[in-house]
C-alpha cells in the first residue's frame, strides 16, 4: 500500500506542475487523494501525457526548416500566411500554392481513387489508417500494396494498435513476407512500459495515404467494410475524403515520417520527387496537431476559426463534445448574428459519447444555435465551413479527444472552387437532415437527460 501512495503523491504533484484546468486537476487530485488504488493506474492512463520524444522525432525531421525551403521553391503563400497567422503558426508549415484539390465523398468514391493512385505510384507509398481491417476492403488493400512491393516500390504501412485490434497476425505477415514495412504506432511504446507512461489513451487518429510525394489522401474513412456502406446495423455511411496533388502532398509525407520515426525508432529518407510538379492552383495548408504539442492548438485553431466568422458557420463531425473555450466561441459567433450550423449523426456507433454529443447538442439548441441530424445513414464526416473563406477537411471530430488527446490531421483550404464544391456537398447534406427544435430538447425523458448530463461529466476523455 505505501508504494500506491507514494506513485499517488507522484501522480498528484505532476498533475499541479501540468494542470491545463483546475477543474480537472481538482478531480485528479481528490480522487488521488480518496482513492489512490484505481486513481493511480486510472491517472496513468488518461491523465499522464509525455511525449517529449515525439517532438525530439518532429525536430529531427525539420518541420521548422519546410517553410524555408518552400520558400526557395517559391511555393508558399504569401498572401495567405498573412490572412491565417494562427493556423500557420500551429501547423508549423505554409499555405502551398500548385496543389490540385478533388473532394471524395463516400467510400466508394475514396477508395477508387486511392487504389487508382497506389496503382499509378512507381516510387513510394506512405499508407497510415487508425483502422485497418482484416474484411474484404482490407485483403483488396494488401492485395494492391503487396502488388506494388513485388514491382520494385517502397511500401510503409502504419495502423493504430487500439483502432485497429482485431487485425490478425497473418494479416501483418504476408504484408511483411513481399517487402513492406509494417509497424503499429505503439510498436516501441508498450503498454504499462517501464520508463514511460501507459499509451492506451494517446491514439492515432490520422488517415494518410502518399503517392510519390504528389498525391495525398486525407479524410475521415478508415479501410473496412462499413466505410463502404456495408454494416447492415449502420447502413449507409456518409463521410468525406480529398485528393490533393501537389506539394501539400509533401506535407501529409511529412507528417507520416514524423508518426513512423516515433512508431519504429526508423528515420525514413527525406524524398521529394525530382522535380516538384505542380498540378492546379489551389493553396493548401497541412496541419497535424496532437498530444506532443506544447499547447491544445488544434483546439486553437479552430477556436481561432470560429472566432472569425461573421457570415456562416458549417460544422459537421459524428461526435461533439466539445471543450468550454469551443463553446463560449460557439455562443458567441451565434450572438453576432452568424449562421451557426452543427450536423451530427441522428444514430448512435458508441453509446456513452453519443450520450454525451446530445447534452452539448442540446445545450446548442438552448442557445439559438440550429443542430440538424443526418437521418440517411450514419454520418461520419469531418468538414468545416467558414464564411466564403475557409473549409477544411481531416480527421478532427470536435471533442475533446480529438483537440487534445489524439494525433490528427486537417487539411485547410481557401480557394473558392473548393469551398463552393464543399459548399454544395453539405447543402446537398442538409437535405437528408432533420433539425433539432427547442420543443424536442425540452420534452427529453428525465432518465435520458440525466443519462445524457452523467455522460457529459467525462467529456474531457471522451
Amino acid at each position: 500500500m505505501g508504494g500506491i501512495y507514494l506513485l499517488a503523491i507522484v501522480c498528484a504533484v505532476r498533475e499541479i506542475l501540468n494542470s491545463r484546468t483546475s477543474q480537472g486537476s481538482i478531480a485528479w487530485l481528490l480522487s488521488l487523494l480518496l482513492l489512490p488504488i484505481p486513481t493511480v493506474l486510472l491517472y496513468l492512463i488518461f491523465g499522464w501525457k509525455l511525449f517529449d520524444d515525439y517532438a525530439t522525432d518532429r525536430m529531427q525531421n525539420g518541420r521548422a526548416d519546410r517553410p524555408l525551403r518552400a520558400k526557395d521553391l517559391a511555393l508558399i503563400d504569401r498572401e495567405t500566411d498573412a490572412k491565417w497567422p494562427v493556423q500557420v503558426h500551429v501547423s508549423e508549415l505554409p499555405f502551398l500554392k500548385g496543389n490540385d484539390v478533388e473532394l471524395l465523398v463516400d467510400g466508394q468514391a475514396t477508395f477508387d481513387s486511392i487504389f487508382a493512385g497506389i496503382e499509378a505510384a512507381t516510387e513510394y507509398l506512405l499508407v497510415q489508417f487508425y483502422i485497418v481491417r482484416d474484411d474484404r476492403l482490407g485483403r483488396e488493400l494488401a492485395e494492391r500494396l503487396i502488388a506494388k512491393a513485388k514491382a520494385g516500390v517502397a511500401v510503409y504501412l502504419l495502423y493504430d494498435d487500439f483502432g485497429s485490434t482485431g487485425m490478425p497476425k497473418t494479416y501483418r505477415h504476408q504484408l511483411r513476407e513481399a517487402g513492406i514495412k509494417v509497424s503499429s504506432f505503439n510498436h516501441r511504446h508498450k503498454f504499462l512500459r517501464l520508463f514511460g507512461p501507459t499509451r492506451i489513451n494517446y491514439r492515432n487518429h490520422r488517415k494518410i495515404v502518399v503517392a510519390d510525394g504528389k498525391h495525398a489522401w486525407v479524410g475521415g474513412h478508415n479501410v473496412g467494410v462499413e466505410y463502404l456502406g456495408e454494416d447492415p446495423k449502420l447502413g449507409r455511411w456518409r463521410d468525406t475524403h480529398v485528393r490533393v496533388s501537389g506539394p501539400a502532398a509533401l506535407g501529409c509525407a511529412l507528417l507520416f515520417r514524423e508518426d513512423w520515426q516515433w512508431a519504429t525508432g526508423e528515420r525514413l529518407p527525406n524524398r521529394p520527387p525530382k522535380e516538384l510538379e505542380t498540378f492546379g492552383d489551389n493553396s493548401v495548408l497541412v496541419m497535424g496537431s496532437g498530444p506532443a504539442d506544447k499547447l491544445e492548438e488544434c483546439a486553437i485553431a479552430f477556436t481561432d476559426l470560429i472566432g472569425r466568422a461573421r457570415e456562416r458557420l458549417w460544422i459537421v463531425s459524428p461526435y461533439f463534445v466539445p471543450d468550454t473555450d469551443i463553446r463560449t466561441a460557439l455562443f458567441a459567433a451565434r450572438l453576432r448574428g452568424v449562421d451557426v450550423r452543427l450536423m451530427l449523426p441522428d444514430n448512435p456507433d458508441h453509446a456513452l459519447v453519443w450520450l454525451a454529443s446530445m447534452a452539448h447538442a442540446d445545450s446548442m439548441v438552448q442557445h439559438d444555435i440550429a443542430v440538424y441530424r443526418y437521418t440517411d445513414g450514419f454520418l461520419h464526416q469531418k468538414v468545416v465551413l467558414m464564411d466564403d473563406q475557409m473549409a477544411t477537411v481531416g480527421s478532427v471530430n470536435f471533442d475533446n479527444r480529438s483537440f487534445a488527446i489524439n494525433f490528427e490531421i486537417t487539411l485547410w483550404f481557401t480557394d473558392s472552387d473548393t469551398i463552393e464544391t464543399v459548399e454544395a456537398m453539405l447543402l446537398k447534406d442538409f437535405e437528408s437532415c432533420r433539425q433539432v427544435g427547442l420543443s424536442e430538447v425540452e420534452a427529453r425523458p428525465w432518465p435520458l437527460y440525466l443519462a445524457t448530463q452523467a455522460a457529459r461529466l467525462l467529456s474531457p476523455v471522451l
